[in-house]
């Protein structure tokens, strides 16, 4: 049989089950399944989880307040409402009903915002 022959054959799937060329297409198949993940880039990779649930910390405060610490990676910059909008929305699925009494952006020494803390009040 030439080589032709034979990748004719293994392409075909000519082989009895038992072969030594059944195995060897066994073999090859298995090698592909097990090691291409390693070698070719399927693009794959699951999706990230929003930020804000893993990132808010709250504490309460003296007055039957909250306290949320909020990354600002969750927040995106803007006026005075589109902040306080984003912030309840990110507060409300954590606490229920809320009102924002206060925030304030906590920046780091370059001044770039690093985190949100927000006062806020049950309803």
């Amino acid at each position: 049989m030439s080589v032709f022959g034979t990748i004719r054959s293994y392409v075909l799937w000519q082989h009895e089950r038992g072969t030594l060329h059944y195995d060897i297409m066994v073999t090859l198949i298995l090698i592909f399944v097990f090691f291409s993940p390693r070698v070719i880039n399927f693009n794959d990779k699951p999706l990230l989880p929003p930020a804000h649930p893993s990132d808010v910390v709250v504490t309460a405060d003296t007055n039957g307040g909250l306290i949320y610490q909020i990354s600002a990676s969750a927040v995106t910059p803007g006026d005075d409402s589109a902040v306080r909008d984003q912030l309840l929305r990110i507060i409300q699925p954590i606490s229920g009903a809320v009102s924002i009494v206060s925030y304030e952006a906590v920046s780091d020494g370059k001044g770039r915002v690093r985190s949100y803390k927000v006062t806020a009040k049950r309803e």
